[in-house]
């Protein structure tokens, strides 16, 4: 429970709520990318008048090559291409003109062109403040340097240093650097202060705006859903900085990666390359960095979705430098031990597990010890067995439901390649008529928000009926992912005066609590 009085995971089971998903680089925006500023603030309103209590985006951290979210710089810092140069005008930090620009794609994030563009911004508002812009921001900016100091100035300083070196991968540094030798670090701190400057006050600007787009989704009833890649990238501050916390050998490379055993969808496994967690020295802290990672997330969301929960019990440890992930093996993961030192230092776990995939059952078992929701796919859930757990038919309350996810298909274009029996088996569980790919997303929502699940959240590619066009991530492509955008006009399409209508008919309509009574009521709606 929050604050506020409105449930958060694990959700009683009288709760029903809904809301969509939509990655903050997809609002509008007119700098190329969305961010946390006035658009994002038009989307919360949308959502509210929509009738709609949460909003879920992709991880928020600092994206590196092929621009992907689930393999952030750190793990700690926010993604600065998402600061709003609206806001930063505001501020007195920009003017209007240093905003001029050619104009970017409306439907896609021109990554190339963007990350150019909003450096350059983000150079001349520090330029601006240490010219003494904004005098009165010194002291809170001294301040966020003061209490993050933990994660910053390692973060700072890695950013300062990937420029140095044209963005190489961290390991073809100088060794000096690699092995953090501190007479090296001195020199180099000095040398780039003011470019770490600069980087930590991209985070100060960006953590300030997430505050404020934080307090008006509360204003709104709107709650804010993080996710939290569960590796981080092998290229980042989080393995610089804490070389101790993975396995790695004397050269800071690592002694096995991460991916997934070979199954029924890659006779070769998958191998992604992250490095493992050496749980040991974890486990000696109390895994404190663990739980920096998660309080960071927190100060701006109000849940988090855990992603690969499964690697919490046992992950697939593949020894370094193998061809394909089918020579690893199982390893144990802190399971329980972690998630109790979780609940004593923050006093509660609202999480949301994916727990997707073959999963075993000291998987299912961790997840039910401590009452955390699981993750349903509709579009998983039609290969015409019974005991699918995907269909709403086998859900628990305390689960939250997708239509699909970033790593899927849009329903409309799922539902075009979907085999001829699994289109039978949707539109006879649903006792629709049959219908065609047009039918498929409207048909796949009202079976999400009628299901017993206490969340129910759509992308809002479904409810727009968009097709393969608008796909977020195609998993094993390398690039061409991440770029999707949705347009003004999305943004005031009937499809959310529909997506009312169904979640009011489902008893879903903007779930709030009245203080005390522990009853849910319905929000009043502007």
């Amino acid at each position: 429970m929050s604050q506020d009085g409105v449930s958060l995971p694990p959700f009683p089971p009288e709760y029903r709520g809904s809301g969509l998903l939509l990655h903050v680089t997809s609002l509008p925006s007119r700098y190329g990318i969305g961010d946390v500023g006035p658009g994002a603030l038009s989307w919360i309103d949308r959502l509210a008048v929509a009738g709609q209590s949460w909003w879920q985006s992709l991880p928020l951290g600092p994206t590196g090559y092929g621009n992907s979210p689930y393999q952030p710089l750190s793990s700690l810092a926010g993604n600065a291409l998402l600061a709003s140069p609206d806001w930063l005008i505001d501020d007195g930090l920009l003017r209007s003109s240093d905003c001029e620009s050619k104009s970017f794609p409306q439907d896609q994030v021109d990554y190339d062109a963007v990350i150019p563009f909003k450096h350059g911004l983000l150079e001349k508002a520090w330029a601006n403040f240490q010219g003494g812009a904004r005098a009165d921001l010194r002291v809170d900016y001294e301040q966020f340097c003061n209490n993050q100091a933990h994660w910053l100035n390692d973060y700072a300083l890695f950013r300062a240093l990937k420029a140095k070196f044209k963005g190489a991968y961290y390991l073809e540094w100088p060794k000096e650097l690699v092995q953090r030798e501190p007479t090296a670090l001195d020199q180099v701190r000095h040398e780039l202060a003011d470019q770490a400057g600069m980087a930590s006050f991209a985070q100060f600007l960006l953590y300030r705006q997430a505050d404020r787009l934080k307090a008006h989704a509360h204003e709104k009833g709107v709650k804010l859903i993080g996710d939290l890649p569960f590796f981080v990238s092998p290229d980042s501050s989080d393995v610089w900085a804490n070389p101790e916390l993975f396995l790695l050998d004397e050269q800071r490379h690592p002694r096995f990666v991460a991916g997934v055993p070979p199954d029924y969808f890659s006779s070769l496994g998958q191998l992604w390359g992250n490095p493992l967690y050496d749980w040991a020295v974890l486990r000696k802290s109390d895994y404190h960095w663990w739980i920096c990672r998660l309080r960071a997330l927190l100060a701006h969301v109000d849940a988090i979705r855990l992603d690969h929960f499964r690697g919490f019990v046992a992950a697939w440890h593949i020894p370094a430098g193998a061809p394909t992930a089918q020579t690893g093996s199982w390893q144990p993961g802190p399971g329980a031990d972690l998630f109790r030192a979780v609940q004593k230092e923050l006093g509660a776990l609202p999480f949301i597990v994916e727990d997707l995939g073959l999963i075993t059952p000291d998987v299912y078992a961790l997840r039910d010890e401590f009452h955390l929701p699981g993750t349903r796919v509709l579009q998983f859930a039609f290969d015409g067995h019974a005991d699918n757990p995907h269909l709403p038919s086998n859900y628990v309350s305390n689960t939250v439901v997708y239509t699909g996810t970033h790593d899927n298909p849009t329903t409309r274009g799922w539902f075009e390649d979907l085999p001829d029996d699994q289109r039978q088996n949707l539109w006879k569980y649903a006792q629709r008529p049959v219908g065609t790919a047009r039918d498929a997303a409207p048909a796949l929502i009202e079976l999400a928000w009628s299901s017993q699940a206490a969340l129910a959240i759509a992308p809002l590619q479904d409810l727009l009926n968009l097709g393969k066009e608008a796909r977020m991530n195609v998993p094993g492509r390398a690039a061409g992912n991440w770029r999707w955008r949705c347009t003004e006009d999305m943004i005031s399409d009937p499809a959310f005066d529909w997506l009312r209508g169904v979640t009011k008919s489902s008893k879903r309509l903007g779930m709030i609590e009245a203080p005390n009574s522990g009853k849910n009521l319905e929000a009043v709606s502007p």
